[in-house]
């Protein structure tokens, strides 16, 4: 492993997009030039994010900077994990089985469903009445 080297990763999750690159350091996470426990609120969305890099015992191995845009914190912190543990394949393809079966290398591919004509939502229809 190069010591300056950088390994980029792509996460995505519902409509947020995040851009993650992994740097050899000291564990320090930044999600949009702000620290992570500034960012996510709640414990378990730091905890989510970092998922990739605890099961991989990376977690104090690596400096993590996060661009996210889009969704809101839930959907942001699903697209960090997925973000990191592809920057993760880079570093060391032997990360693939762990990352895996932990399941963070899968795109989650729920989506809002779309609005349809003829209801007030995707599936809520207008409220009935007899008379």
């Amino acid at each position: 492993m190069a010591n300056n080297a950088k390994y980029y990763g792509t996460g995505r999750r519902k409509s947020s997009v995040a851009r993650v690159y992994l740097v050899p350091g000291t564990g320090k996470v930044t999600v949009n030039k702000r620290d992570i426990d500034e960012y996510f609120g709640y414990e378990t969305l730091k905890v989510i994010a970092r998922q990739p890099l605890v099961a991989t015992e990376n977690a104090d191995k690596f400096d993590v900077i996060v661009t996210v845009r889009g969704g809101g914190y839930s959907g942001q912190a699903g697209a960090v994990r997925h973000g990191i543990a592809r920057a993760l394949l880079q570093v060391d393809e032997e990360y693939r089985p762990v990352l895996k079966k932990a399941g963070f290398l899968t795109r989650d591919p729920r989506m809002k469903e779309r609005k349809k004509y003829g209801l007030k939502a995707a599936r809520r229809a207008p409220q009935f009445s007899k008379r």
